[in-house]
């Protein structure tokens, strides 16, 4: 089945894009039943169970990685790799938006007091649900509508309530999102902490330009932004990967009906993130993935010459508003 983009495609959280929702929810809910777990997220499981998983099933399989080691060990590696950074990459989101609030431990006081929060393509993200947010704050949910219906009747299904006050906008960032977002109540002169996870790879170049630029004009002095960005060695190092992926899948009879990296944009004239936002008037900075996980003693990739550099996985850059 062919999964390529078109301008004007759609999806729920069973097709296209919508699947990678549910890839990142079967990380965080095997994360949250590993021992020692890095971020605990407890309504991935029940968010994944509804969907059926179909080709994420092996993430919530304990004996999967052990199973594929037999048939190639570093791609096994690789499985285990790919949880990981689900895991670094949330605890480093979570801490962003925890700081952004002020928690009174991962900020100084006078860096704290942002109380408006959107989440760009919010897919099965739960932090409205699950962080401990102060009083006061409004979490915007920016996804496609059968997406955020979808992650809303089940939460509430399972008598789940919003840690805040949580509106959905129900609305393709390819079309004209910021009428949206202001129509549900977002105040353009209040500071605002956005999150950009797990979303660029899939705009287009122009597009990507176009929402930064959106953004800032949307965001008040103050207002705060992290986003998770790859370059192109990133999108190499995929490619490379596929058919190790392919033969395991079919060796387990794992669904192969959707390709992740037909739903990708692979433009190599993508515009640097700390680079443009540091040129449109926000503070940045960028730390590589790659650092991340072996600070938190994560990273699962053998070493040797054949070990991808650190330049070929995401970078995370936050930023604030001059």
């Amino acid at each position: 089945m062919s999964s390529l983009r078109t301008h004007d495609d759609t999806w729920d959280i069973a097709t296209s894009v919508g699947t990678t929702a549910v890839m990142v929810a079967a990380a965080r809910a095997a994360e949250t039943e590993a021992e020692n777990p890095l971020i605990r997220d407890p309504y991935a499981r029940m968010l994944v169970d509804g969907t059926g998983a179909g080709v994420w099933n092996f993430m919530l399989d304990r004996d999967f990685v052990a199973k594929a080691a037999e048939i190639d060990a570093e791609a096994a590696a690789i499985f285990t790799h790919m949880g990981s950074y689900q895991a670094v990459r949330t605890k480093f989101f979570d801490e962003f938006f925890l700081a952004a609030v002020g928690d009174g431990n991962s900020a100084p006081a006078a860096d704290a007091g942002v109380r408006q929060i959107v989440i760009l393509a919010s897919g099965l993200d739960s932090r409205a649900y699950r962080l401990d947010w102060p009083a006061g704050t409004t979490v915007f949910e920016i996804d496609q509508p059968k997406v955020l219906e979808y992650k809303a009747t089940v939460l509430a299904e399972h008598g789940v309530a919003p840690s805040a006050q949580r509106r959905e906008v129900a609305v393709d960032l390819r079309h004209d999102w910021p009428k949206a977002l202001i129509q549900a109540g977002f105040q353009v002169n209040e500071p605002t902490a956005w999150l950009a996870e797990g979303l660029l790879m899939y705009l287009p170049a122009d597009a990507q330009d176009r929402l930064f630029a959106q953004i800032t004009e949307l965001s008040a002095a103050g207002s705060r932004i992290a986003v998770e960005t790859a370059p192109i060695q990133a999108q190499e190092r995929r490619a490379e990967m596929k058919a190790r992926f392919d033969a395991i899948r079919e060796k387990f009879g794992m669904d192969d009906g959707l390709d992740v990296a037909e739903l990708m944009y692979n433009d190599p004239d993508r515009a640097d993130v700390a680079a443009w936002l540091a040129d449109h008037g926000w503070d940045s900075a960028a730390v590589k993935s790659a650092d991340e996980m072996r600070r938190l003693g994560r990273w699962a990739l053998p070493s040797g010459p054949d070990t991808p550099g650190d330049n070929a996985f995401s970078y995370f850059v936050t930023a604030v508003r001059q």
